[in-house]
Formats: C-alpha cells, structure tokens, sequence
C-alpha cells in the first residue's frame, strides 16, 4: 500500500532493478520517476548479462547435465520447465511482434494457436518420415505425406466454408484441416511401424536411452543449426516485410507457395544428392562420390532453369487464381520474378549443400548460412528495403542475390574436397 508515501516517487537507476521498482510503483498507483546518467539497463545490469553465460555460470558446465536438461523442461519443480498452456497464450503476441495490425492480430490468433498446438503432429510427421527414409522404405514416407495432404486439401473448404454437415469455421478452420491430415498421417505411420513391414518398434523400445540421445544430439546439432540460421533469417526478412502491410505478406506468401511447390523434385535430386556421397564415401569412393553431386546438380539446374523460365515469364497467369485483388497480385508477380533469377544458382546450392550433410560434415553449410544469410542478406534486405527506398521490392532483391551467393560459396568449398575426410 501506497498511502503514507508521496504520489511521486524517484528511483535512482535505470537497471533492471530501478525499472522492475518502478513498473510496480506505477501498477499500485504512483507516479514514480527513473533518473539514470546513461542509458537504461545498461550499466551494472549490462554487464551482468554478460557473465549469465554458460562457459562459467555453475551447474551448467557440469558433465551431463546438459542432457540432464532435457529432462528438466518436461518437470513442473525444473528451472527450466515450459508450461505448455503457456506456448498457446503467446499466439497473440507473436503476430504482434511479426507486425501483425490488430485486425489481422484479432483473426489470425485462433489460427496460431491451433498451429501451435498442434506442433507435436508435424514432429512426430517428420520424424517418422526420416525413420523410413533411414530404413531405405522412401515410398512409406512418400505415401505417409500423401495422405495427410490429401485430407488437407479435402478438409481447407469444407471447414474453411462449412461444407456439407460441418459448421463454418472460417481461418481456423485451415489450421484444423492442417492439424487433423497431419495427424492422421503420423498415426498411419506409426501403424506401420508397429507392424513391422521394414522397420518395427515395439512397445519395449519406447523408453529413455540417454547414450542414444547424447549420439543423436551431436549428429543433428549441425543440421539443426542450418534450419535455425535460416528460419531465423526468413523470420527477420518477414517482419521487414510486415513494415509494407498486409497486402504485402498476402502476395510474397502466395508466390513463396508456389515456388516451394514447383521446386520439390529439386529438393528431390538435392537428398538423392547426400544419399550417393554417403554411399559412396561408405565404400571408400569419394572420387565417384564428388562425380555424383556435379551429376546431379547439371540436372538440377536444367530443372530449374526451366522452372526460371516459366516464372519469369508468366508470373500473372500462375499465381492470378490464388490472388484476391490486383494489389496481392502484383507484389507476387514481383516477387516470383525476382527470386526466379537466382535460381540456377540455387539449383547447385541445394545440391551442394545436401552433399555436405551427406558427407557427415554439417558445419559447412551452417558456417555458410550464417555468413550469408545473417551478416549478408538481412543487411542487405533492410538497406535496399528501408535505406534505398525500394521497399519490399529490396527484400526480394536481398534473397534472390544471398541465396546465388550461397550456391557460389558452397561450390567453392566443395571443389577442395576437404569433405572427403569427414569420419562420422
């Protein structure tokens, strides 16, 4: 209580200590005032931050207690425990931090949080997916996504307009459609490994080895740290989009679709890509390895040669029956042709790049996406886009050059072929 106190009140320190005092001064009614001589939270509070580290905070650098961790999110008494109810209430504030207006936070909210609920579906997707592929069943995998794409596409309108006896759901729908084929595509791979056709996992298998986890940890964290640097990238690339409006995320998402859906078989040759150096690096071959990605990455880029074609001369057509207004249409004509021009690049960058992981060695491409994409093309997307005036126009610039550099780059380093002496 406030009431033998003056209404204003100084806080002496602008630190995390100051702020916090004065937040909750201002929540019990009071009027406080922070006097800091530099800048707030820096000071003391700024260089605490920097010994929260983990090379010398204790217990952290303890031995196994980083898997020990693991544990520790799944524990309600944990340090680090995450309330799962938690991860839906941020749905709101995530599209607001992505720039989101408030209509779009108001509509889209109940999406993401059916999205976001539903994450433990797409993982358990994924990673029975590379199960199969692992066992050498591809087609398992294949006909898995099949069907959950399937219900997909037959559950959008039906939910999205409330078709036949189901009620309409509007935008949540989609994500309910989403959710539900994905899930029915994990369950019927998960069938199919309980019966055993190529791989089985029986009930006795389901528990904890953490000498596996630790393995699986120290081969995934390379491939991991790819798809973080990336996404981080994409993420940031959307929220400088966010700053042109809607009509701008609505066209760049359309033509982003279709490319991602024109491009698969590219993805396809770049897998088969990291299959053969494996294979071939397995039998002691690297020689018949390197041929194999320069194989593979000509007819890639064949491929996407004519998808670069296609795209640039007839963007309008493709993506008008997805377009709710001229407007969208024209950023996604614009951004479809402009990314197109580095595609050929790219043809090569996804086969160089598969052949890497291939090989075992994930640091690579790591190495590479941090270079380009986070001191590169976010720089260079936020000084054509808000510094030369060019607006979203220069984020399409920024990933059509940093994705042709990345393909440069990743072909250099795989000509010296220090790949081939890679021991996993």
């Amino acid at each position: 209580r406030l009431d033998h106190l003056p209404k204003t009140l100084t806080v002496v320190g602008g630190g995390v200590i100051g702020l916090s005092t004065a937040y909750y001064l201002k929540k019990l009614g009071a009027d406080p005032v922070v006097v800091e001589s530099w800048t707030l939270g820096g000071g003391c509070s700024q260089g605490n931050a920097g010994w929260v580290c983990p090379s010398i905070s204790s217990p952290l650098p303890a031995p196994g207690l980083t898997l020990k961790s693991l544990s520790w999110m799944l524990r309600a008494d944990s340090p680090l425990y995450i309330k799962p109810a938690a991860l839906l209430k941020l749905a709101p504030w995530l599209l607001r931090v992505m720039g989101g207006s408030p209509e779009v936070v108001a509509q889209g909210t109940m999406y993401a949080r059916i999205q976001l609920g539903g994450m433990v579906v797409i993982i358990l997707l994924f990673v029975n997916n590379a199960i199969y592929r692992g066992a050498g069943d591809p087609s398992m995998a294949m006909r898995s996504v099949w069907l959950a794409n399937g219900i997909n596409i037959v559950l959008d309108p039906v939910l999205v307009f409330g078709l036949w006896i189901f009620p309409e759901l509007g935008l949540p729908g989609a994500a309910v459609a989403t959710t539900t084929g994905r899930g029915i595509g994990a369950l019927y791979q998960l069938w199919h490994l309980s019966r055993g056709e190529r791989i089985r996992v029986r009930l006795s298998d389901l528990r904890v080895r953490w000498p596996v986890i630790q393995r699986l940890a120290e081969v995934s964290v390379g491939g991991v740290g790819q798809m973080l640097v990336t996404q981080v990238s994409y993420i940031i690339s959307i929220r400088f989009l966010s700053e042109f409006g809607t009509i701008t995320l609505a066209g760049y998402t359309m033509a982003i679709r279709v490319v991602i859906f024109i491009i698969l078989p590219a993805w396809g040759l770049a897998n088969a890509a990291a299959t053969l150096v494996g294979q071939n690096l397995g039998a002691g071959k690297p020689d018949r390895a390197e041929r194999a990605v320069y194989v593979t990455g000509f007819w890639n880029m064949l491929f996407m040669a004519v998808v670069t074609v296609v795209f640039v001369a007839f963007p309008g057509p493709i993506l008008a029956p997805f377009a709710p207004d001229p407007e969208t249409l024209d950023v996604g004509v614009r951004a479809l042709r402009i990314i197109s021009y580095g595609y050929i690049f790219y043809a090569w960058g996804m086969v160089t790049m598969q052949a890497f992981n291939g090989a075992g060695d994930t640091a690579t491409p790591t190495w590479i996406n941090i270079w380009v994409f986070w001191f590169f093309q976010l720089p260079v997307a936020a000084l054509l886009a808000f510094g030369a005036g060019w607006g979203e126009t220069g984020v399409f610039w920024s990933f059509a050059v940093a994705y042709s550099l990345s393909a440069v780059v990743g072909l250099w380093i795989f000509r010296r072929g220090r790949w081939k002496q890679k021991v996993v």
